[in-house]
C-alpha cells in the first residue's frame, strides 16, 4: 500500500461525513474533494473494507447539496443523454482514459484483486451512476472525466458556492 494522494480526514471530517450521510461514515481513507468552505464534499474509501469486502467506489460523494442535485439529473434522464455521448470515439476514448485514471488511484492506494479493471459509475463503456462520476471530477479536477465534468456543469450545484448546513455533529 502507497500514500494516498490526499491527506487523511480528521475527527471533524469524519463527523460531518457522518452527518451528511446520517449514518457513521466507514472505512473513509481521506478527503478527495471539500467545499469552498472546507466541508467534505468528496471522501475516499479503503479500497478493501474492514471486513473484507471489495469496495471498487474509491470516490463517493457525500455532500447532501451535490448528491440531491445528481440524483435529480438521474431521475430526470440526464444519464440516458450522457450515455449516447459514448458513441462519439473521441468522448468514448476520453472516458476510458478516465476509467485508467481511477483505476490508478484506487490501485496507488491498495491493490485488489477481486475489482481489478473494475472503476465505478459504468466506466469505461456505460453511464450507470452520476454520483460516482460526479465524485471522480471533483477529486481528480476537470478534465478527467467527461462525463462527470458534464453531469456536473449540468446539476444544480456548485462547488463553488456553499449550500453547506450546521451540521449536528453532536449525535454523528
Amino acid at each position: 500500500m502507497t500514500t494516498p494522494p490526499f491527506a487523511p480526514p480528521t475527527e471533524l471530517d469524519i463527523a460531518t461525513v457522518s452527518a451528511q450521510l446520517g449514518r457513521p461514515a466507514r472505512n473513509v481513507i481521506g478527503i478527495a474533494a471539500r467545499c469552498v468552505c472546507g466541508a467534505p464534499t468528496v471522501v475516499s474509501t479503503q479500497p478493501r473494507l474492514e471486513d473484507g469486502t471489495p469496495f471498487p467506489t474509491l470516490y463517493y460523494l457525500s455532500h447532501p447539496a451535490a448528491t440531491a442535485a445528481v440524483s435529480t439529473l438521474e431521475a430526470t434522464g440526464v444519464m440516458t443523454e450522457l450515455a449516447a455521448l459514448l458513441d462519439d470515439d473521441g468522448v468514448a476514448e476520453e472516458y476510458r482514459s478516465a476509467h485508467e485514471a481511477y483505476l490508478r488511484d484506487r490501485n496507488s492506494i491498495q491493490f485488489v484483486e477481486e475489482i481489478d479493471g473494475i472503476s465505478a459509475g459504468g466506466m469505461p463503456t456505460r453511464v450507470k451512476c452520476l454520483h460516482a462520476l460526479v465524485g471522480h471530477s471533483l477529486a481528480a479536477g476537470a478534465g478527467v472525466n467527461p462525463i462527470g465534468d458534464l453531469a456536473l456543469e449540468r446539476a444544480a450545484w456548485s462547488p463553488l458556492v456553499c449550500e453547506c448546513v450546521d451540521y449536528d455533529l453532536e449525535s454523528a
